[in-house]
């Protein structure tokens, strides 16, 4: 028996419909009670496990200082500046963007576009990073399996600068 033409389509689908897949994160920036409070610096990014960036997915920092005066402070995002920072011109289209208040935000990605069209399949480590002027420092980690098989929701919590992290996969 001849296959119909939707099965044939179907098929000839499969494979690409597979490695799609969707990632949302979801970061809490704290309201802290301090005499002088400033907007932190947050970098996210994808990391592999030799701890070398396959993915920078945003970078918040004071984008309206006068002549790009902001970047100055990115260097305060240790880990990701040491992995990654450093190496880049500012702003990235696509990625870097003025900080964000306290609150809830939500950053997602579809596999295939940018900028998570290149990564391959394998472990990585998605790694949230804030610094904040007259303030502290700190990084959160969670690790994840790329392309994504089956729905999954990860969690972790900074315990200063940043609050709970969360990252939702969907195949």
């Amino acid at each position: 028996m001849k296959p119909s033409r939707t099965a044939l389509m179907l098929m000839l689908l499969a494979p690409f419909a597979a490695a799609a897949a969707d990632m949302d994160i979801r970061l809490e920036i704290p309201r802290l009670n301090v005499a002088e409070y400033h907007r932190p610096y947050v970098a996210v990014w994808v990391e592999r496990p030799d701890n070398s960036v396959a993915a920078n997915l945003a970078v918040w920092y004071d984008v309206d200082m006068r002549d790009g005066e902001g970047t100055k402070w990115l260097k305060d995002m240790r880990q990701w500046w040491r992995r990654s920072g450093r190496t880049l011109k500012m702003p990235v289209d696509g990625v870097s963007g003025a900080t964000r208040p306290a609150g809830q935000h939500q950053l997602s990605f579809r596999s295939g576009q940018a900028p998570l069209a290149d990564l391959a399949p394998g472990d990585y480590t998605l790694v949230v990073e804030a610094a904040r002027e007259v303030g502290g420092r700190e990084v959160v980690s969670i690790p994840f399996s790329w392309p994504v098989r089956a729905p999954a929701r990860k969690q972790a919590s900074g315990s200063s600068e940043l609050g709970a992290v969360t990252l939702s996969l969907t195949p």
